[in-house]
C-alpha cells in the first residue's frame, strides 16, 4: 500500500484502511456502539506503531522535525508495557534516579527495541548530571 504523506493527511479522512487498531480492527468499526458491545476493547484504543511512523512522516513532510522525533519514539514504546514506562517516566523526574539507574532503565528500553528513547533517557542523564538532578547513590 503506497503512502505519501502530504498527499493522505489526515490519514482517518484520506486514507483510513490505513489505521488500525493493535488487533486489526479497522478505523471505521471503532465506534461506541462497539465498545459497548465489547466489539473493540480497551487494548483497542491505542495507535499502532505503523500509524504513529505514517503521522512521524507527515510532520517531516511538514517539517516539523522535533514532532516527528517524538511520534518515532512513540512508535517504539507502543510495543513497551505500560508498566515499564510508568517506572521509565518516575525514574526521569529529577533526584529519582542516579545515573546508573538510568542507564539500566535505558538498556531495558533497548531489550524492548525502544532504542530512540533509551537515548533519550541517557540524554536526560547526562543533563541531569550536569545540573546535579540526579539522585544520590
Amino acid at each position: 500500500m503506497s503512502f505519501d504523506p502530504k498527499r493522505d493527511y489526515p490519514l482517518g479522512a484520506r486514507r483510513p484502511e490505513l489505521v488500525t487498531t493493535p488487533s486489526g480492527t479497522p478505523l471505521a468499526e471503532v465506534t461506541l456502539d462497539a465498545v459497548r458491545a465489547g466489539r473493540v476493547s480497551r487494548d483497542d484504543i491505542r495507535a499502532t506503531p505503523e500509524t504513529l511512523r505514517r503521522q512521524a512522516a507527515v510532520a517531516r513532510a511538514a517539517g516539523r522535525e522535533a514532532l516527528a522525533e517524538n511520534l518515532e519514539r512513540a512508535a517504539e514504546l507502543a510495543g513497551v508495557p505500560d508498566h515499564l514506562l510508568l517506572d521509565v517516566y518516575t525514574a526521569l523526574r529529577p533526584g529519582r534516579a542516579t545515573g546508573p539507574e538510568l542507564e539500566a532503565w535505558a538498556a531495558r528500553l533497548e531489550e524492548h527495541e525502544a532504542v530512540r528513547t533509551a537515548a533519550f533517557v541517557r540524554e536526560a542523564a547526562a543533563v541531569y548530571e550536569e545540573r546535579g538532578l540526579l539522585a544520590r547513590a
